[in-house]
């Protein structure tokens, strides 16, 4: 027989409290790490530096030095230009890597002074084969040796320091292997008993054997500390490297009309004003009253292009927006005044 009694529905459970959230807690070192090991790999830390030194690119002027200098950086820390005499003072580049740190030195070219910027640049010149452990005496290929260069290997074996003996642009002469063999042995020959460590040839505009002559530098570093952090590039200032870079363009788009006759003056180098862009405020000094409106052009046509040249590659170089303001001068036989040429940075030595 069926039992048709209602059964009582039984009661409804009162939902539990949820748990308290845990403290919060230090997470144990063994767990950091293995979180650690299973993330992206970091970078591996740079070797410390066991060995250092410091070589001087040093030649005739328009050689190819400052080209050259980059090439081994990788990275652009001195202007170039067609026109002689493009640098006026020592550069540091600076190489760190595989537990070496190479410190490059690049000179202005030898040549005889006629004033007092030619004078420091001079004495900037002879001060790299005494700052340097090792010298790298560029030659240029496509020319034959005179006596110029005869003199320059003079000078470079007087300083009794280790020696390569570069023959650069040589990519103008592919096409022409017995004047290049030609041209080698008439630069060696320049040496006589004192041969140079090594006789490479290369070019600096195209990057070939560049690698190799980075490799033979390495190797002739003698043990010692790093001078520098792992990561720097030069001991340029940014004020300095962007008065170079508005030079550059001076150069670059007037050509043979004012090559050794403008100086660049950084008046303002503003970072903290305004938090978007660098303001940069710089005078270009002339010699002479007749070079200003080629400077200005047409309409301020010139100065216009050089300023927006600058401005890009300046902008490259900071990593930021730039505010280029510039502003042309006359500051007759600026070359020649010693006071004049301690503000712009190519003091003549105490």
């Amino acid at each position: 027989m069926t039992d048709t009694t209602p059964q009582t529905p039984k009661p409804t459970k009162k939902p539990k409290a949820p748990k308290p959230l845990p403290k919060f807690r230090t997470i144990p070192k063994a767990v950091l790490e293995q979180l650690e090991k299973q993330a992206i790999p970091k970078e591996k830390a740079e070797k410390p530096v066991t060995r250092s030194g410091f070589v001087a690119l040093i030649g005739r002027p328009n050689v190819g030095k400052s080209t050259l200098l980059n090439q081994l950086l990788g990275e652009k820390v001195a202007i170039t230009s067609p026109v002689m005499q493009t640098t006026r003072h020592r550069i540091r580049g600076v190489m760190t890597e595989d537990g070496a740190q190479l410190i490059v030195l690049d000179t202005p070219g030898f040549s005889k002074p006629i004033d007092n910027l030619g004078t420091y640049i001079v004495d900037e010149s002879q001060a790299g084969l005494r700052e340097a452990d090792f010298l790298v005496l560029v030659m240029d290929a496509t020319e034959a040796p005179g006596d110029g260069d005869a003199w320059l290997v003079q000078q470079a074996t007087m300083a009794e320091k280790p020696l390569i003996l570069v023959l650069n642009k040589t990519d103008r002469l592919r096409q022409n292997l017995p004047l290049l063999n030609q041209r080698s042995e008439a630069y060696q020959g320049l040496f006589g008993m004192r041969k140079p460590v090594l006789t490479l040839r290369l070019s600096a505009r195209t990057g070939k054997q560049v690698p190799v002559l980075k490799q033979q530098l390495l190797k002739l570093l003698p043990a010692g500390p790093a001078y520098y952090e792992a990561d720097a590039l030069t001991d340029q200032r940014m004020r300095e490297m962007s008065a170079e870079l508005i030079r550059e363009q001076v150069l670059r788009l007037t050509s043979e009309e004012l090559p050794h006759s403008v100086a660049i003056g950084i008046e303002t180098f503003d970072e903290t004003s305004d938090p978007e862009r660098i303001l940069i405020v710089a005078t270009l000094y002339v010699n002479q009253t007749s070079q200003k409106p080629i400077l200005v052009g047409a309409g301020a046509s010139m100065i216009k292009a050089i300023g927006t040249y600058a401005r890009k590659n300046i902008e490259t170089l900071v990593g930021s927006k730039v505010h280029l303001d510039l502003t042309v001068k006359v500051k007759k036989n600026w070359r020649k005044d010693d006071n004049f040429l301690k503000t712009i940075g190519l003091a003549l030595p105490s």
